[in-house]
Formats: C-alpha cells, structure tokens, sequence
C-alpha cells in the first residue's frame, strides 16, 4: 500500500467566503467574494480533471472502476445516486498500488476541486480522524465516459460521499445525494470538540435562541426522523416551524446559516443548490425543525435539527458524532436512493 500521497497539502487559503442567501422564492444571493473567485479562477476544474484521469486508466482499471452511466448495482440500485455515512463504491482504496502515483494526484485534485479552498485543511482534518488519511478506506467509481456526453464521478469513504458531475445528471445539485461527517471521538462532549463541522450546528442553535416561545415550541419536535430519511416530501406538510412565520431578522441568520452549509463545496456547486431552492420556493418553502431527543449533556444545544423544503433536505445529527444527509434538487419527484 502506498503511503497517504497529500498529508502534506494542508495549506489553509485565507479569504472571505460567499455567504449565501435564498429566504425568498427570488433569493438575494451575496456577491462572491475577489478571493473566491480568484481561487477558483486558477483551479483545472474538476470535470476535466475527472476526463485526464480517465484517460490515464487501463482496461483493467476500467474494467473495476467505470460503469455504465444507468448501472445497477444487485444490493444498491442505480450506483451512481446511492449515498450511505459509511461504504465504498468500488474496492480497491485510492491508496493501493491498484493506482498510479500520477492518478492518485489527479484524484486528489478533484477532491480539492470539489471542495472550496477555505475547506480543505477542515476536510484533511476530518479524512485523518476518520480514516487516517486522505484515499485510506476511499474508493471512486467513475459513471459514463468523460468527454463522451453524461459522466460523473463519485468519491465515497467513511463520513463522506462527494460527486463531481458537470451537471450531467439531471435536476439534482452536486451530482445527487451527498453525505458528511466527522467523529474525532465516538462519542463527543457537549461543545463537540474538534469537529470541524460543528459551527454549522452553532449557528442554527443561534437562530432557536432568537425565536420567541411560540416558535420554539413549534420548531421543536419530540423524535429525530432516521437519518437516512431523506426523501423529498414535495408538497406535504413539512414539519417544524415554517420559516414563513420567522421575523425579517430571523430570516436573516437563517440566510447566514445557509451560506455556512453550502460554503464548502466550489463556487457552481454552491449556485446550483440555491438555484435549486429557488425553484422550488426559497427559503420561505422551508421548515426548521430541531429534536429534543438528542441533547448531549442535555444543555438545550440541539445536537439534531433539520433545513427542510419541497425538495430540499439538509438533516444534521449531531450525536453521538455528527452525520449530515443533503440532498437537494429542483423538482421533488427525484428518488432517494439510500
């Protein structure tokens, strides 16, 4: 087995993040930040990248790691839309000598594509807790054939399922289904030390605090849904508090939090989620929900809570570690395959 290939690209890019809005049915969406834009400016996209290492594969690495674009795996269903907190697409680990030196850069330079560059130290952080490193128990599988009409590649691996897509699959952002996490321990303290996603949940703690009672009451639920639960409900009743019934200055932190969910992911995957959830509404389709079932240490910080729309789920549980399910897209008739 070759050694992790990137432990030593940890630089932390500096630089505001795009915080972005969508509380209406037309969103106001913030500029992007110089830095931003710069950073991606100067970054070989991830699709072509995805199309150079294509190129750089044998028969027989074709033969294990690329399918078919409507592939059906016999347990999993269509392959390419399946998402799971823990599992691989493909067996052999992106450290093996099953790759080359030369495409084990390449697929680490579509991860860092994928991800925003404000990102990538907090992600390296997450891979080395969960999994000893970038490419160690991660696998990818590549759908279609780059440069040949649809394609997609999906990078799966404990607490992480990534795609990179080019907007060939259709409806969906970021390529379908998505998952994140991070366990620095199993089981986290209160504060969730070290996780380095557990801002996010800060934030939407920040906005529970700002609703009066009547609110809390109605945002607040006695049982967490499974996490997996993450099918789109279209136009049923979503539960928890209607966003709605939010004052302009609650709207508004919720607009911030928004942006701290989507600001990890490269500039067109963040647009294309929030064109998304214009289509079906805006923030105003939403409804937020947090779970009174799962407080640990029982301080009132709600470790699980839910953003959720016609089509449009970003469920964040939060104990014992953090485990967050996204799945986003402009029309709610899209299966969930998970």
């Amino acid at each position: 087995m070759k050694p992790n290939p990137r432990l030593d690209r940890r630089t932390f890019l500096q630089g505001a993040s795009a915080v972005a809005a969508a509380t209406t049915a037309a969103p106001m969406i913030s500029p992007l930040s110089e830095s931003l834009s710069a950073a991606e400016s100067a970054t070989t996209s991830a699709e072509s990248l995805v199309g150079r290492l294509y190129s750089t594969l044998s028969q027989q690495q074709r033969n294990d790691v690329c399918f078919d674009w409507n592939h059906q795996d016999p347990k999993r269903g269509l392959l390419r839309t399946f998402v799971a907190n823990n599992w691989n697409v493909t067996r052999h680990e992106i450290v093996d000598d099953f790759y080359s030196d030369e495409q084990r850069e390449l697929i680490t330079q579509i991860f860092e594509s994928i991800v925003h560059p404000n990102w990538h130290e907090r992600y390296y952080r997450q891979l080395e807790d969960d999994a000893g490193g970038f490419g160690v128990e991660q696998s990818i599988a590549i759908f279609g054939k780059p440069n040949e009409g649809k394609f997609e590649l999906v990078l799966t691996g404990r607490h992480m399922t990534l795609r990179c897509d080019g907007n060939s699959a259709d409806h969906v952002a970021f390529g379908g289904p998505i998952f994140y996490g991070h366990a620095p321990v199993d089981s986290e303290d209160p504060k969730h030390t070290d996780n380095v996603f557990w801002s996010q949940a800060v934030a939407a703690n920040d906005l529970y605090k700002m609703l009066d009672g009547k609110q809390q009451q109605e945002a607040l639920l006695r049982r967490t849904p499974r996490e997996q639960s993450v099918a789109f409900r279209g136009k049923q009743t979503i539960p928890g508090l209607p966003v709605t019934e939010m004052s302009s200055d609650q709207k508004e932190h919720l607009q911030k939090t928004l942006g701290l969910l989507v600001e990890m992911y490269r500039e067109s995957d963040q647009q294309e989620a929030l064109n998304c959830l214009k289509t079906q509404g805006g923030l105003d389709a939403c409804s937020l929900a947090f779970y009174q079932d799962s407080d640990i240490g029982n301080d009132g910080v709600w470790d699980n809570w839910r953003l959720e729309g016609p089509s449009f789920v970003w469920h964040y549980r939060g104990k014992p570690h953090v485990h967050v399910w996204v799945n986003v897209a402009d029309d709610s008739s899209v299966k969930l395959n998970a």
